[in-house]
């Protein structure tokens, strides 16, 4: 066994001390509740023993959420960090799969807001409109495990920009690269306009009409259903143009991107995390562990 306070230094977890805290006092209280609920389920009934009685955790809640958090910023394999928590492989995978669902479900937060966290799309556009904010919004896609043959829905996950087998995620992000939301990933065959469509952004726009979202050249679709609030940057211009035309569009398409690029600095941050980079688990966890990542990211604007 390796000292605990060592895999909780912020080399290992990616999170400050004071972050790291502030994160055991938000999660310990729901943690302990969906713990006492699966032992309800599984007495049949209320305890029959004084509580403290019976097995104790292997695990304590902090180290659970600490190798959590390993494994998710370094990806090491749960016999590894089984080995060195001093517990068997199940212990932590039991762990990773409890805690992970717990982050997933925070939401993002937001600045100045300590106690305010986004969790859905029409959250996120109802924050903006009150706050006067521009969004900006973009797509990333996370290779994946290509599905075993005669699986159906295989080809949905080739990818026809990376030509692998992706999994895509649709991101929101404040002018200072703040993340704000993060989608239900989709397969990564679907274009990202329909990703954004699916996830409800149509509805969003038409009852917050003052919200302006920033995006690419991939969301002309969006621009041409919601003009002024899906902002997309101006077209080429083509060769038989003038030169000053050219030029203005040049400029103008330049003066977009270096507004937009906040969004990709907040796909980086993501990025940085490990099993971010390239997914080997199972596909059906991707979202919520994305989401975790996504939530933890987001805490440096109220904990750092």
């Amino acid at each position: 066994m390796v000292n605990r306070s060592v895999l909780a230094h912020r080399l290992f977890t990616g999170l400050s001390r004071r972050h790291l805290a502030c994160l055991v006092e938000e999660l310990a209280v729901p943690w302990q509740a969906g713990v006492e609920g699966r032992r309800h389920a599984a007495r049949g009934g209320v305890r029959k023993r004084a509580e403290g009685a019976g097995a104790r955790h292997q695990l304590v809640f902090v180290d659970r959420l600490v190798a959590t958090l390993i494994h998710l910023r370094h990806d090491l394999p749960h016999s590894a960090l089984g080995l060195l928590f001093g517990v068997d492989r199940s212990t932590i995978t039991r762990a990773i799969g409890e805690v992970r669902t717990l982050l997933a479900e925070r939401g993002c937060a937001v600045p100045d807001s300590p106690g305010l966290r986004l969790r859905t799309l029409p959250d996120v556009f109802a924050y903006a409109q009150a706050e006067g904010i521009e969004l900006r919004l973009d797509a990333t896609e996370i290779q994946v495990r290509r599905p075993p043959a005669g699986r159906g829905g295989r080809r949905a996950f080739v990818s026809g920009k990376k030509k692998q087998n992706t999994m895509k995620a649709t991101v929101i992000a404040d002018r200072h690269g703040r993340t704000l939301w993060v989608d239900a990933l989709r397969p990564g065959r679907m274009h990202d306009a329909t990703a954004a469509r699916n996830e409800g952004i149509g509805i969003c726009f038409h009852y917050f009409p003052d919200v302006e979202v920033l995006l690419d050249d991939g969301y002309l679709g969006l621009r041409r259903d919601h003009p002024g609030q899906a902002v997309t940057p101006p077209r080429k211009g083509n060769k038989i143009s003038p030169p000053e035309v050219l030029e203005a569009r040049r400029r103008a398409r330049h003066r977009h991107s270096s507004k937009r690029i906040t969004v990709e600095h907040a796909l980086a941050d993501h990025k940085r995390w490990k099993q971010l980079t390239r997914w080997t688990h199972r596909r059906e966890t991707l979202p919520a562990t994305y989401r975790g990542i996504a939530s933890l990211v987001s805490d440096r604007t109220i904990t750092d």
